[in-house]
This record gives structure tokens, sequence and C-alpha cells, in this order.
């Protein structure tokens, strides 16, 4: 009998189609779960291990769809995840790729194909690690929801990804040599932010967001700061709570779980949020302001770390806020800088630490691979691809600036426009001066 012959691979057939959806020529080899290989020689390789995978895509296309299926492993990228993404984005920058205007018959054509490549089927289940929240964007019950899903995780998760001072924000790097690592750049960081608020023995220092309290422990061990911390996720409150008694602070510490919309009081010297106020929502963030201006005495200090993003994409994208931060929003700087000043600050200096997100990430990202088997056995597969494709995209977003990320120190006027602010800024940057 004559042997039939043998169809073409699934890389070959889906390869030119894929290109004809993007508009362009892709800069990737594609290697598909029958083996077959298509793209370029030396590119970046693409491994669809499942027909599931461009399932996901039909349903869910662009970036959602393909986060889903590299969560589940069904797609990878062989060698390194950051070549592999740095290599398509600057694609799309350099070719300007945009789906072109499809024939109807371009649409048979690519649903054939689909049909031939078992792509067509039911909607596949989201990966278990994917956010599910309900009820009304930003309120507190959802707010609450979204903070324990990323926050919550647990104290152990964030244990082995972070250094000994638990902070989880962007790192001060102060220095190239030898034996300086993360843990010194975040207390650089923690250091220059109390340097910036003028903290000293007995200051009231209100910290929005503490998460595992590495400012707050700070500025009560090193400058003696009463501090009132406030965290809406359960385990950084109770983790925070632990050090504070193991440490002796509790005259100097107080820990709340609760709602910034919560806070009662005010008069205090000084007030933090550190890479916080991405979780409060765009419709929100003018009663977040007011908040920071009416918890804030007459010449008091206002300290905002946070990141940004163009004016084109304000959100954290779509993988984002369905694995890492739901309902996440950054914004341009000069509209962080216009809302404060809209709550009555007074904007008094801004620093941008882009370069030393790109440092701090990766970082966290050396930690995730060195200690990999470690993660899986901790949070499981998905979890822990979610955590690397989270790191790796986030490092090339500071690195290309796609993202940013700024310290804005503001400041109360009194009624007569007095901010008790010193005539230049170079005891913030001068040695151990101020202290």
């Amino acid at each position: 009998m004559t042997r039939p012959q043998t169809r073409t691979g699934a890389a070959q057939q889906l390869f030119p189609l894929v290109e004809q959806l993007l508009g362009g020529r892709l800069p990737l080899r594609l290697r598909a779960w029958d083996g077959s290989t298509a793209g370029p020689e030396g590119a970046p390789v693409v491994v669809l291990r499942s027909r599931r995978a461009l399932r996901r895509l039909v349903w869910q296309p662009g970036e959602l769809g393909l986060a889903q299926a590299y969560v589940t492993g069904e797609l990878d990228i062989e060698g390194d995840l950051a070549d592999g993404l740095r290599t398509v984005w600057g694609a799309v920058r350099a070719r300007g790729l945009r789906p072109p205007q499809l024939t109807v018959a371009d649409r048979a054509r690519a649903v054939r194909t689909a049909l031939r490549l078992g792509a067509v089927g039911p909607r596949p289940a989201p990966p278990a690690a994917q956010a599910r929240l309900g009820g009304a964007l930003h309120s507190k019950a959802r707010d609450r929801a979204a903070i324990s899903h990323h926050y919550d995780l647990s104290n152990d998760f964030y244990r082995l990804l972070l250094d000994e001072t638990m902070a989880y924000s962007c790192g001060y790097w102060t220095s190239d040599e030898a034996g300086y690592g993360a843990a010194d750049a975040q207390r650089d960081k923690l250091e220059l932010i109390c340097r910036k608020l003028a903290l000293t023995p007995g200051a009231r220092l209100l910290d929005i967001g503490c998460g595992w309290g590495s400012l707050t422990l700070y500025a009560a061990q090193e400058y003696k700061a009463r501090v009132t911390a406030v965290t809406l996720a359960a385990e950084q409150a109770e983790y925070v709570r632990r050090q504070v008694e193991e440490r002796g602070l509790a005259d100097l510490v107080e820990v709340r779980h609760s709602d910034y919309r919560d806070i009662t009081g005010g008069d205090y010297d000084a007030v933090s949020t550190i890479e916080m106020g991405e979780h409060v929502g765009d419709a929100q963030y003018p009663g977040f302001t007011a908040t920071l201006y009416g918890m804030l005495r007459p010449a008091g200090r206002a300290l905002v770390q946070q990141m940004s993003r163009g004016a084109v994409a304000p959100g954290g994208g779509a993988f984002i806020e369905a694995y890492i931060a739901p309902d996440m929003h950054m914004r341009p700087l000069g509209e962080t800088v216009s809302l404060l000043e809209g709550a009555g600050l007074e904007v008094r200096a801004v620093e941008s630490l882009r370069e030393h997100y790109t440092r701090t990430v990766a970082a966290w990202e050396q930690t995730l691979e060195e200690r990999w088997e470690e993660f899986r056995a901790l949070v499981g597969e998905e979890t822990a691809r979610v955590w690397r494709l989270y790191l790796v995209g986030g490092r090339l977003a500071f690195e290309e600036r796609r993202m940013g990320v700024d310290q804005i120190l503001a400041v109360r006027p009194d009624a007569g426009g007095g901010s008790a602010m010193p005539a230049t800024l170079r005891d913030w940057y001068a040695g151990d001066a101020g202290r």
C-alpha cells in the first residue's frame, strides 16, 4: 500500500496565519506540539505544547489569552523569557505591527486553519491563579478582596522572595560595589524617605499602606518616631504586629488593619504612602489626596512613592490586573502632581527612581529563579509561573520606559503660606547629615 502523504506540520500552518493577523513579520520561531517548527533561525522559540493554547487565543485574543496559556504551561518561551518579550515588544515599536483589515476570504482561510489545528472548541477555564472579584469597583469590600488576592498570598511566599527588610517597593541603589545588594538599597530608600519627611524623635508618622512594615519599623527604630501603620491586608497586619513585639516597639507603633477611608484622627507631622496609591482607583484618587491633606498638621509633609504609566495605558495591563493587582490604576506623573495640588498640598520635590526599579525587580527575579523549586512547592506551578512572567515583564517595562516610579514630596502650607522647608535639599543626600 502507498503511504499517505504527511500533512504540513502545525507550525507551518500556523505561522503565516499569525503573521497575517499581526500585520507583519513575526520575529519569533514557533515549535508546535507535533514537533514541527517554522520561523527565522536564531530567533527566540515559542513552544506551543497543546492545541488548548490556540483555543485560549481564539476565545481571548491578545495579552490575557497569551498570559493564560503561559501560566498553564500550554505555551512557553525556550531560553530567556526576557529576551523573547524584549524581541516582541521591540518589533511592535519598530514595525508598528497593527492587525490589518481582513477580507471575507482571509477570515474563511483562518477559520479553516483553526478547525484543522483543533483551535475551535469549548472555551477553556481560566487558570486557578486568576483573580475573580465581584461587587462595585473600588467599594471597600472589593478593594479588600483585591488587596487580599495579591498581598495575602502568604507571608512565607514574600519572605522567600524579598530581602530581610521585607520591603516590597522600589529600592534606592546608592552603590555599585561588590557586596552591596537589595537589602542595602531598601535601607537606603527608607533612610531617604525619613530625611525627606524630616522625622525626629517623637514625630507622628502615618504610614498608609504599610506593607510588611519596612518603613514603619525603620522610622520607629532609627528615628524614634511614633508611627500609625495602616494596611488592608490581614497577613501584613499580623506580620507587622509580631515584628513590633519582637523588637520592643510597642510604645512607638500602632498597627491598624483598616481601609484608608476609615482612618480617623489627624494632626500628623508626616504621612507616607509607598506604592499604595496605585490601588486607590482613578475616581477615588481625589478623595485619597484629600485624606493625605486632612491627616497633616500645617507645615506637615507627605511623601508619595508611586508608579506611573503613559496616558494611553493607565492601568496595569490585562495580565497584571487579572493575576497580580486587580483594579490597579496608574497615570502619568503630572496628573498625580496635579491631584495632590488640587487637594491643597504644595509639591516641593519629585525624584524619579525608574532605573532603581529595574535593579530592584531584577533582584527579585534572580531570587525567584535561584529558588524556583521552593516557590513551586510553596504556591504551585501556576502561581510560580505567574510571578515569573510578572517580574520579567515588570523589569522590562521600567527598563524600556513604559512605566516609571517617583517619590513626590509635598507639604501642607500653614495659614500664612509657610512650609518650614529648608532653603536647600542637600541634607537628604549628604552622608549622615540631618540625623
